[in-house]
């Protein structure tokens, strides 16, 4: 049968496994509904009753508003051949499935061993392949790019599952989240080592972590970059979030890593690796204390940097980091680290990154300009600060800023963000990010308090007043029109996404694309009254 349209990627063949083993691996109960035994076979597993291939076991979760069951028709009808659900969800499938037979498999907590069994359906990949998984608050898009590069150099086939897309062998599949479903995740790692990958590199988010997306992976590394504030609207308090992220490195957690990598240049950092304990392998930018750590950055006109590195056994290396700020020393630091681990030389490491580019991440759009324009994924304040600062460093002049904040997420983060881009920037416009289901001006509104409660004296010299403008092209071209020779203006929030969600609609927006096109605008406007006048000084000659 076809893959289902928009369903990712799966592997070719399965060898069936029959629901009385998955029974036994779970601890759930059998029901037989019509003409099935216990010896019926399973070759797939999905949440999504429209992703169905004949086969597949459908896991029917219960919802905040919908249980899951409720869907369990189209899904046997489309050829699943097994449900996992809760009892209330038996009751479901019982009720509406009608003459279809199928094999029901009951666990009052189905989620819970969701990811176990979506592992032995596709014959348990982690455990055949080096799974890399990379968790924090900022930097594991960039780490994981970094760290694909190092491994790719030493000559591994690698899979890579991020924010911003999936790859085998460097080519694009399709991505949504950053952390799939568990039966997508351990379908597509079965996939990937189908064609031949033999490492993968993969962001973990904590709601992956919390929801057991990540359930039934063996990681053969964790690594962890930082922890700020973001995702308060899932995680009660900064605590709750961090013991989220923690469980790739509690050493009595089920998806612990084996190995662990962690950065230390924060407080965060430095109790991971007390919970990680003799397994964690350290880094720094600054504490030389930690296993590895970076000297400071000699930074290029261009934004790139070259840093000296300390290994463990107090050998040095030059590298040179392709992107601006001290972050991106960290990031690449982590990758090197994770490099070394999986048994890549350092000098291998340390070259294969030199020109990595990691779209969205201080992405500099070059028209040519007389100013810097940049793009950053900066989408949480402590992000947000940071790339301010770092282009602080590379600026001769002012800097702008156009910055919103998503709906539907953590409201908390909302008047920090605004009050970062004041306390950093001349020139700051309000727009809107992601505003999904929320009303937009409520959302500008909590920015822009954040931005309007920091005093002047807090502010750059020269500052200008905050502006509002909701539409965030018009935003753009205002921050474009704005710059003079020598200043920098800073796209924050979207990064790379090429689209931006408004009354749960997804128009197709490209920061990227619409600030190249503004800056175009710009020095069409700027050459035209010089052509004209000098077609003038023609005429009158």
């Amino acid at each position: 049968m076809s893959a289902p349209e928009n369903s990712v990627l799966r592997p070719a063949v399965v060898t069936p496994t029959e629901v009385a083993v998955l029974s036994a691996a779970s601890g759930a109960r059998i029901d037989l509904i019509g003409a099935v035994t216990e010896k019926t076979e399973v070759t797939g597993v999905t949440l999504r009753a429209q992703h169905v291939r004949t086969g597949d076991l459908f896991a029917a979760l219960p919802g905040s508003k919908v249980h899951g069951a409720q869907f369990a028709a189209d899904a046997l009808a489309a050829g699943a051949t097994a449900v996992l659900t809760d009892r209330v969800g038996r009751d479901i499938v019982e009720a509406i499935a009608g003459p279809i037979d199928c094999a029901v498999l009951v666990h009052p907590r189905p989620r819970q061993v969701l990811g176990e069994l979506s592992s032995r359906i596709y014959g348990q990949p982690s455990r055949r392949i080096t799974l890399v998984g990379i968790t924090g608050t900022s930097g594991k898009t960039t780490s994981s790019y970094l760290t694909e590069a190092a491994l790719m150099a030493d000559g591994h086939s690698v899979g890579l599952i991020g924010t911003v897309e999936t790859r085998i062998a460097g080519i694009r599949q399709p991505s949504a989240l950053t952390t799939p479903e568990a039966p997508e995740l351990q379908g597509l790692l079965a996939a990937m080592l189908e064609q031949g990958v033999d490492a993968v590199v993969m962001e973990v988010s904590s709601h992956a972590l919390e929801l057991g997306r990540v359930d039934g992976s063996v990681f053969g590394i964790g690594a962890f970059t930082n922890l700020s504030q973001d995702h308060l609207d899932f995680h009660p308090t900064m605590r709750d979030y961090f013991n989220a992220k923690s469980l790739l490195f509690q050493p009595d957690s089920a998806v612990h890593a084996l190995r662990t990598v962690i950065c230390v240049d924060d407080e965060w950092g430095r109790e991971m690796a007390r919970i990680a304990g003799e397994n964690a392998i350290t880094l720094s930018t600054g504490d030389t204390a930690a296993h590895w750590h970076a000297g400071p950055s000699d930074v290029a006109v261009d934004g790139s940097q070259t840093v000296t590195l300390t290994d463990p056994d107090g050998d040095t290396f030059t590298m040179t980091v392709p992107m601006p700020g001290r972050f991106n020393v960290a990031n690449a630091l982590t990758a090197v680290v994770i490099a070394s681990v999986a048994g890549v030389a350092t000098t291998v490491a340390i070259e294969s990154i030199s020109e990595v580019a990691v779209p969205g991440r201080v992405e500099r759009v070059s028209r040519g300009q007389d100013f810097l324009a940049v793009v950053d994924y900066a989408h949480k304040p402590a992000a947000l600060e940071a790339v301010i600062e770092t282009l602080r460093g590379q600026a001769s002049g002012r800097i702008a800023v156009v910055v919103g904040a998503g709906g539907n997420r953590d409201t908390g983060k909302r008047p920090l963000m605004g009050a970062a881009a004041a306390r950093g920037a001349e020139l700051v416009v309000i727009t809107d990010d992601n505003p999904r289901t929320e009303t937009p001006a409520e959302i500008r509104a909590q920015v822009l308090a954040g931005a309007h409660a920091v005093a002047p004296s807090a502010r750059p010299d020269g500052a200008e007043a905050v502006r509002e403008i909701g539409d965030r092209a018009e935003a753009i071209r205002a921050a474009v029109a704005w710059a003079q020779p020598g200043d920098v203006v800073l796209i924050a929030g979207k990064g790379h996404e090429a689209g931006q969600e408004i009354h749960g609609v997804k128009h197709r927006f490209d920061d990227r694309v619409v600030l190249a096109e503004s800056i175009d605008e710009i020095l069409i406007a700027r050459t035209a009254p010089a052509a004209d006048g000098a077609a003038r000084s023609r005429r009158h000659d």
